[in-house]
């Protein structure tokens, strides 16, 4: 049975203490969906384990469809929100795919986070998925691989890029600027033709969804990819 560890953040407020923000419903619904549907083994992780908070903006009429609003009323599934696993108390396992959820939050807690790092970097070198959606490539950012260099140096790409951060008004929120951050990395970012809609990019092992529009997508292609394994 294939093993999928999900990592999400426990962040629920900016640092201007203004704005609430979190884990985006959609960018953790559709995989979880998908992968229950396989009858794969999930296993929904953040870096402090505990609580998981939703960005509300997730739970609007717009942007909670179907599936993201099927399992915000189940209990089972809020439960797994309340009570997720702690990171650190999962290094020894091994999955078949670690997928970074997004949601603003994740600006907070996943690039600097050393689990983060070493577990994608394990995970990548063993052959193995490692995808991303959103906010939660971020988490990508500073994992090195055993040679020294960043695992996204040359790779291509997507991510929230900085115009869509305009369009969600939240430019003077963030803590930096996603966009320049990948480029910085040498990676080759693969933007969406149209704004807020639907990319997802695959290179090799990594595969990455640009924004919350991405989420169906995204799970449908990381399905797919691991169908190939």
């Amino acid at each position: 049975m294939m093993k999928i560890l999900i990592i999400v953040t426990n962040i629920g407020m900016y640092a201007s203490g203004s704005l609430k923000t979190g884990l985006w419903l959609s960018e953790l619904t559709h995989i979880y969906h998908a992968a229950k549907e396989k009858g794969y083994d999930i296993t929904i992780a953040s870096p402090q384990g505990g609580n998981v908070p939703v960005d509300p903006e997730s739970l609007k009429h717009f942007t909670l469809d179907k599936i993201s609003e099927q399992y915000w009323n189940e209990d089972d599934f809020r439960l797994l929100l309340v009570n997720s696993v702690k990171l650190a108390d999962l290094t020894q396992q091994e999955y078949d795919l670690i997928y970074l959820a997004g949601g603003h939050g994740t600006m907070y807690d996943f690039p600097d986070e050393s689990t983060i790092q070493s577990m994608v970097s394990n995970q990548y070198e063993k052959g193995k998925k490692v995808a991303a959606i959103c906010h939660g490539v971020g988490g990508l950012l500073n994992v090195k691989l055993s040679n020294g260099e960043y695992l996204l140096k040359g790779r291509s790409m997507t991510g929230f890029d900085w115009f869509e951060e305009t369009i969600a008004r939240r430019k003077r929120e963030v803590p930096f600027n996603l966009e320049a951050a990948i480029k910085e990395r040498g990676a080759d970012l693969k933007k969406a033709f149209i704004p807020m809609t639907s990319n997802v990019v695959v290179d090799g092992n990594l595969i990455t969804g640009q924004n919350p529009f991405s989420s169906k997508a995204m799970a449908k292609v990381v399905m797919e990819q691991l169908e190939k394994m």
